[in-house]
């Protein structure tokens, strides 16, 4: 039986082993998806390969200081996070960052170009950088909006061609933007949005990184005007469709895997 695994502090509330072992039902693969909570990741990344462990899943709060105990890839490298760890090469394992690739199969799962558009990234965190890299790359040309304006001016410094702004910049920014991503937590824990009601439009494609809930104020206030809108169960579900087709090199059971997900959210 191959395993595969978590590593975080906490993870008892992850969503990711009922995904993927739905997808390991589905393609009849001999494999178990546990979860970790080591005090240091050094250790458990160390820990993993002695025990023959296929693959480790990497989350809150050891992403920026996983990497220097991986090889990682060149894009995880310029994100600065590893969520992703490969053990089936030789040492030191491969890390990748499998959020960047999950926020573009979003996109693509509803039908959104990214190529020659303005897109707004709100957030200057983990989330928000993957996902500034991957429309960079992908020829979108990035604003970064954060309530520290100077970690908006950190990100948009590595970031090609982005810009940095301030949130009371929303205003001016968002009008004539085509894509939307908000890359905080605002509406996680309360019915909140980050972004003014009245900037939203019908032109605008709006994904919301938060899936619990799934309809954020955002996303509710973003379909009324006519928008599409990418709730955040699609960027968690692509992030681990990648690490899935990453380990084990067959091609994901996606539906089996966006079923298992959402009857938990």
């Amino acid at each position: 039986m191959d395993v595969y695994g978590l590593v975080g502090n906490p993870v008892g509330h992850s969503l990711s082993p009922p995904m993927h072992e739905a997808a390991y039902d589905e393609l009849g693969i001999d494999a178990r998806y546990v979860t970790f909570e080591p005090d240091a990741i050094g250790a458990a990344i160390s820990g993993a390969q002695d025990l023959g462990i296929e693959g480790l899943n990497v989350t809150i709060p050891f992403k920026e200081d996983a990497l220097s105990h991986v090889e990682p890839d060149p894009l995880a490298d310029r994100i600065g996070a590893v969520n992703t760890i490969d053990f089936s090469g030789s040492a030191p394992p491969a890390g990748y960052n499998t959020d960047a690739e999950g926020a573009r199969r979003a996109f693509e799962r509803h039908d959104v170009s990214l190529a020659g558009t303005s897109a707004v990234v709100v957030g200057a965190g983990g989330a928000a950088r993957a996902i500034a890299f991957m429309l960079a790359d992908d020829g979108a040309r990035v604003r970064i909006a954060n309530r520290t304006v100077s970690r908006a001016e950190s990100l948009a410094a590595v970031v090609p061609e982005a810009s940095a702004h301030g949130l009371e910049a929303l205003d001016d920014i968002v009008p004539d933007a085509d894509i939307l991503v908000n890359a905080t937590s605002v509406g996680m824990e309360d019915d909140a949005s980050p972004v003014p009601a009245e900037t939203l439009h019908g032109d605008l494609a709006v994904m919301d990184a938060v899936y619990s809930p799934l309809e954020t104020r955002l996303i509710r206030e973003a379909a009324d005007r006519g928008a599409t809108t990418i709730d955040g169960a699609w960027m968690l579900l692509f992030q681990g469709v990648v690490a899935f087709e990453t380990w084990t090199g067959r091609t994901a059971p996606v539906e089996r895997m966006d079923a298992a997900l959402r009857r938990r959210l």
